[in-house]
């Protein structure tokens, strides 16, 4: 569990046995004197792990497959219940199902793709700054060609001259 939880290690025990006993995370939050935001995200997580939810520490984490991202959340926005589907894909919690529905609905099926990792690559520079220089370049380039193919005559002319 995390160590951020206002919950003690004594209390999530606790909870989780009201949980098999039939109680839902308000009541439990009642009992308790505490929050109802870390019970509710407790009882998702007994939900789908069961006892495991008491496991400190983490899952360790898993990349999804786009397509198996999609077919969580198309089954989802079909009805489907969000703690049904993570635990019969075998998701860390329900929010994860949550986190995929709202990039969804936001970017569409793009925003479940996976993203490249790091900074991404500066756009390549084209504005009349760069076109301008280019053409500079390429002015001054057939300059050259014309001097050396000048200075190359001149000196076939002079090779000539000399017996």
């Amino acid at each position: 569990m995390d160590a951020r939880s206002s919950l003690s290690e004594g209390q999530r025990a606790a909870a989780v046995a009201l949980f098999e006993c039939g109680f839902g995370a308000r009541k439990v939050a009642a009992r308790f004197g505490v929050g109802r935001g870390a019970v509710a995200l407790l009882y998702d997580r007994w939900r789908v792990r069961g006892r495991g939810a008491l496991v400190d520490g983490k899952p360790s984490r898993r990349s999804y497959s786009f397509e198996c991202k999609l077919e969580v959340v198309r089954r989802h926005l079909n009805g489907e219940a969000r703690v049904d589907l993570a635990r019969e894909f075998t998701l860390s919690s329900p929010k994860l199902v949550e986190s995929w529905v709202r990039r969804y609905r936001a970017e569409g099926e793009d925003g479940l793709r996976p993203k490249r990792a790091g900074r991404p690559p500066k756009p390549v520079e084209t504005g009349p700054r760069q076109v301008d220089e280019l053409e500079r370049l390429r002015r001054e380039n057939e300059v050259l060609r014309a001097q050396v193919a000048y200075l190359g005559k001149v000196q076939a002319l002079r090779a000539r001259e000399r017996p």
